[in-house]
């Protein structure tokens, strides 16, 4: 026995009986307080608060990072896409209809639901499950945002989610304009402006969503095409008003962008078939990740780059795919086409 363990049982003995008790009392209640942590535990794990056991939680994505694109099923049946949101403040929030947490904040968010317009970022929600469950329980809290469905959680990995609720603050170019914001209490917080700026994590905003003046619906038919000049793939750089006398199929992609990849595919197709049909794809990013998509799918046609998003500014919609046929005089033949099958409609 060591030196400290004979003074803890000389102690005792002294003490008697009730220094035991006290003694058992204590590992007991110490049972107790392991056996609710535990339970809790595997309760935050079943509701995706906690990631799978023996897995460490995942740093989150860094405010100034720019995510991957994605492309979901919503609740209304349409298929959107991240970059859809461009010029816009989007609080991107991943719930779950099984997480008592994600309801408690659905709970708190109800009362602003019909305040969209004084929100300071729009809230876009990411959920998984079964459609009519989700249905039913946005339906059942009284929000009526977008919804959009993962299979999985492949959307949530993309983004580094531990559980949920959690989200990101994303700014009007598609970057993340906070840490993970994990809970409600940051949620709303993003969620509602501090008087003339609104602060998340150091970052401010000075204007709500329904102060913003950017066009965002696209430019309509019979609108000239505003001009520009870009540098091509190619190494030259190339104006829209070079092709002047020719029919015009501009197209704003993305290297990033999934549906993307389909529509430049079928665009090579068109345009091999010389059919007197220009096409002109518009796209942003990496100068590499470009060039590699172009090696990849063989494509041919001109295809310019814009620095961040200030052509799709111009052309008053930031999201990829987007289309817009224009004719020999310059003019905007038809509204904007946004998606794979729109725009290749456009051709015809």
């Amino acid at each position: 026995m060591g030196s400290l363990e004979w003074v803890v049982v000389t102690v005792l003995g002294i003490a008697g009986v009730g220094a035991w008790l006290l003694l058992y009392q204590l590992m007991v209640q110490n049972g107790r307080v392991m056996l609710r942590l535990e339970a809790l535990e595997r309760q935050l794990r079943e509701q995706d608060i906690l990631p799978p056991e023996g897995q460490p939680l995942p740093p989150g994505l860094p405010a100034g990072s720019v995510p991957g694109d994605f492309s979901l099923p919503s609740l209304a049946g349409e298929t959107v896409t991240l970059s859809q949101w461009r010029g816009r403040r989007v609080l991107l929030i991943f719930v779950h209809p099984g997480c008592g947490f994600s309801a408690r904040f659905l709970a708190e968010l109800a009362p602003l639901a019909n305040a969209a317009g004084n929100l300071a970022a729009a809230p876009l929600f990411i959920s998984r499950g079964d459609p009519g469950e989700n249905r039913r329980w946005f339906e059942k809290h009284g929000v009526a945002f977008p919804v959009l469905l993962q299979e999985d959680s492949e959307v949530a990995s993309l983004f580094q989610i531990p559980g949920t609720p959690t989200g990101y603050l994303l700014d009007e170019n598609g970057t993340t304009a906070s840490e993970m914001l994990m809970g409600a209490e940051p949620l709303m917080a993003a969620l509602r402006p501090t008087g003339a700026a609104a602060s998340i994590n150091g970052r401010k905003f000075t204007r709500s969503l329904a102060e913003s003046r950017i066009p965002r619906d696209g430019l309509k038919a019979g609108t000239s095409a505003p001009d520009f000049t870009l540098p091509s793939l190619q190494g030259a750089d190339v104006s829209l008003k070079d092709y002047r006398g020719r029919r015009v199929l501009l197209v704003f992609s993305d290297p990033g962008c999934q549906p993307c990849h389909r529509v430049a595919q079928e665009l090579e197709r068109l345009h091999r078939r010389s059919n007197g049909l220009q096409v002109l794809m518009v796209s942003r990013g990496d100068r590499r990740a470009n060039e590699e998509k172009a090696a990849e799918y063989g494509l041919t046609f001109p295809i310019v780059l814009q620095s961040h998003w200030e052509i799709s500014r111009a052309y008053a919609l930031f999201a990829t795919p987007v289309g817009y046929l224009i004719d020999e005089n310059g003019v905007i033949l038809s509204s904007a086409a946004v998606g794979a099958d729109p725009i290749l409609k456009l051709a015809f």
